[in-house]
């Protein structure tokens, strides 16, 4: 048994549009030269879909204090054309604003969700960080407040510890010293966030390899590319050595690229090269000792074998 069915537009063999559907199989053919409508185009009420002309807000985000899913409405009493509102629309637009007003949840937990949240695009904007660890970051944060973990703490500082992890995690060459500078916080507070976070939430942090700050030095300062791979040469060797174990990863790249400067006759000095580095002389001179020391000991037994 067959129902006529004209809502196709034209069909695709003779042009005709006088259409008939099975109510067996559901099939909806031409009546005229028998053809088959294909399958896709039985829903004949949808829209078809086309992402230019399709007016979508913005994507969603974690790193947004609603997720980018909250909905605003606007406070003046007139319509899209500009006409002033009726009296019973006016009072559907107030409960509307109600039910959405008590739809948005604890208003405490919100403001919070602000204040870490715009704290964390500053951290973006100083540290140029990508919006995948920006994602990454608000992610831990969420689930540090999931656990109660933000209570008794700042919340400037929890989050910048979830950056800091964040980096960690991508391999991103920062250090607690950086994110210090940019979230204005002091690296003692955001190094206890930063325990906590690796405690609870269970987080295993990836160890940072120094190599990745030879070029973030060397670009703050005019060092030859033949000093640079002498100085990841150098840090090789003190992997290989398991020498690098409990040592700051930022001051031992500084200490491989001081000494690879002496190597190679660059006239740079400590001061210079613990300003790019953001660690002190001392720390400097220290692991300039100890590298020294591993290379005297290594040409020692080469002479000797």
């Amino acid at each position: 048994m067959t129902q006529k069915n004209n809502s196709i537009q034209k069909c695709g063999s003779c042009g005709k549009r006088d259409f008939v559907t099975d109510n067996e199989t559901g099939e909806i053919f031409c009546k005229k030269c028998g053809y088959v409508i294909p399958e896709q185009v039985n829903e004949t009420n949808s829209i078809p879909y086309n992402v230019e002309e399709c007016s979508t807000g913005s994507p969603t985000s974690l790193a947004k204090h609603d997720m980018g899913l909250s909905t605003v409405i606007g406070s003046r009493n007139t319509d899209s054309t500009g006409k002033p509102l009726s009296t019973s629309m006016k009072k559907h637009v107030r409960a509307l604003k109600l039910h959405d007003g008590r739809s948005l949840g604890n208003p405490s937990a919100d403001r919070s969700f602000r204040i870490a949240f715009n704290h964390l695009l500053k951290l973006k904007d100083k540290l140029t960080l990508s919006d995948i660890i920006i994602e990454d970051a608000a992610r831990i944060y969420r689930k540090a407040v999931e656990k109660n973990l933000i209570r008794g703490r700042s919340i400037s500082a929890l989050m910048s510890a979830a950056a800091y992890i964040a980096c960690r995690d991508a391999e991103i060459p920062r250090n607690l010293k950086d994110v210090e500078r940019a979230s204005n916080i002091k690296r003692k507070d955001i190094a206890k966030c930063y325990r906590v976070l690796v405690k609870e939430l269970e987080l295993k942090i990836p160890v940072t390899d120094s190599v990745q700050y030879i070029s973030r030095i060397a670009g703050k300062i005019s060092i030859l590319e033949k000093t640079k791979r002498c100085a990841i040469k150098i840090l090789k060797t003190v992997y290989d050595n398991g020498m690098a174990a409990g040592k700051d990863p930022m001051g031992l790249a500084a200490g491989a690229l001081y000494l690879a400067c002496i190597e190679n006759g660059e006239n740079v000095t400590q001061r210079v090269i613990s300003q790019s580095a953001n660690v002190t002389e001392v720390t400097i001179r220290n692991r300039y000792q100890g590298l020294q020391k591993m290379r005297t000991k290594k040409h020692r037994a080469k002479s000797v074998g």
